[in-house]
């Protein structure tokens, strides 16, 4: 295995660079549509609605950017496995940047009419099939570059970029949340989606410096990567790709109910400010990049499994407490509940990709992680708003809301004891997938 620190091989910088930045960007650009969805999609392009169904056509408009998630995994992680990482790399930060740029332009209902929301779908879907293909190779240009020892720590570099998607995201709209609600519906909500144009010259400057993992580049040259990967992937990996999309689900389940839902339920229900709540959610990226750092590290020393079990267990706990919390009305207890969901979701994202990369072989690495955390993300996260705000609607009580949650946190948590592995050199006690055919998983195993 090739370390960053051998020779020729990319300084431990110019990796974080470009896995770190790049992820960064495209979640600045996911959250944003995500933020006006809640705040402003209702109201701009579904007018015709009452304010439920209109909050709940806004969500769905964000859904559909989930469901082409896993698609656009499967397309680019074949790309990514069968062409190369840094090519795949580029591509997912030019569709999710310029389809953003677009939303931030695109005319209201009241000009256009039906054609508003029928576009907003349209750049949903692009934004959704870029992000697909994002993560995968953001991780992998990152632990392919690492030690078997060291891949969680490096695995980690990308994970950093959705509490820094969440963190800038949420100041662009606390910097225009002062404007009065009519000019924030107006021209308001555009303003954090032009200015991503900005952000994704500088991923690209970075990315387009990148090469592929010499891990990579030996499997390639060894004729180790099939003419389909995706196909081989299921042959030879069936149960950890169904298991690895399972667990996948606690993250954006737990993180969407606060990033997202949590902006309707705590101005409508708990009596919040709207930028009361930005702050207070900006306020816990701090805990959230801390304990993804931390994980990161604990998972090195003690395998990423178990690390990765410890904050599946914490996700089916805290929802409960944290709408207690929320509910009492108080900024402070607010903000204990927004700073330890930070620190449930960033123990799983420590450790997330370090494991997922060691559960899968480099020639279908791509495309199976990828798959695995798209779909996951589709069923935790795309749903969830949009469940949550009907759970409410009928019961008016947040106890079913987040026993929902809690519920998809359990089923991520009895798939990560299910996950199989096989033993790492460099790593004592960590072990890979079982039956690999791979020469990586034969020279794993001596």
């Amino acid at each position: 295995m090739t370390s960053a620190n051998s020779a020729g091989a990319p300084s431990r910088r110019s990796i974080f660079a470009a896995s770190f930045v790049g992820t960064s960007i495209e979640w600045y650009d996911y959250y944003i549509f995500g933020t006006a969805a809640a705040l402003a999609f209702g109201t701009v392009f579904y007018p015709k609605f009452s304010s439920t169904a209109g909050t709940l056509a806004a969500f769905a408009t964000f859904a559909v950017g989930f469901i082409a998630r896993p698609l656009g995994a499967a397309v680019i992680g074949h790309f990514g496995d069968r062409v190369g990482r840094k090519a795949m790399l580029v591509l997912t930060l030019l569709l999710t940047g310029g389809s953003t740029f677009l939303i931030g332009v695109l005319p209201a209902f009241a000009a256009i009419g039906i054609a508003a929301p029928l576009l907003l779908v349209v750049l949903r879907v692009l934004q959704g099939f870029g992000v697909g293909g994002e993560w995968g190779g953001a991780v992998l240009i990152a632990t392919e570059n690492a030690s078997p020892g060291r891949r969680a720590f490096y695995g980690s570099f990308a994970q950093f970029g959705v509490p820094i998607g969440v963190l800038t995201s949420n100041l662009a709209f606390l910097a225009v949340s002062g404007m009065s609600n009519a000019s924030f519906l107006d021209y308001g909500w555009r303003i954090p989606f032009l200015i991503s144009l900005v952000l994704v010259v500088v991923g690209f400057v970075v990315r387009t410096r990148l090469r592929d993992a010499p891990e990579y580049q030996k499997a390639k040259r060894a004729g180790e990567i099939t003419r389909i990967p995706f196909a081989d992937l299921v042959r030879r990996h069936p149960r950890n790709l169904v298991l690895g999309s399972l667990a996948s689900i606690a993250p954006p389940a737990v993180g969407y109910t606060v990033i997202l839902y949590m902006l309707t339920y705590g101005t409508t229900v708990a009596g919040f400010k709207r930028s009361t709540l930005l702050a207070l959610i900006l306020s816990s990226t701090a805990v959230w990049i801390a304990a993804i750092a931390l994980a990161a590290v604990i998972a090195d020393r003690l395998g990423a499994k178990p690390v990765y079990i410890a904050g599946a267990v914490t996700a089916v706990l805290w929802p409960l407490p944290m709408f207690e919390l929320v509910n009492s009305r108080d900024t402070w207890l607010a903000l204990l509940a927004f700073v330890v969901a930070a620190l449930v979701q960033g123990i799983m994202a420590g450790a997330q990709g370090g494991l997922f990369t060691e559960i899968f072989d480099v020639s279908v690495r791509y495309s199976g992680i990828s798959v695995a955390y798209q779909v996951g993300g589709m069923l935790g996260g795309a749903v969830t708003p949009i469940v949550a705000t009907a759970l409410f609607a009928s019961y008016h009580s947040s106890t079913p809301v987040a026993l929902y949650v809690s519920a998809l946190s359990l089923v991520s948590l009895v798939a990560a004891v299910g996950l199989r592995q096989r033993r790492v050199p460099g790593r004592q006690g960590r072990r890979v997938t079982k039956g690999s055919t791979s020469r990586e998983g034969r020279a794993a195993s001596r």
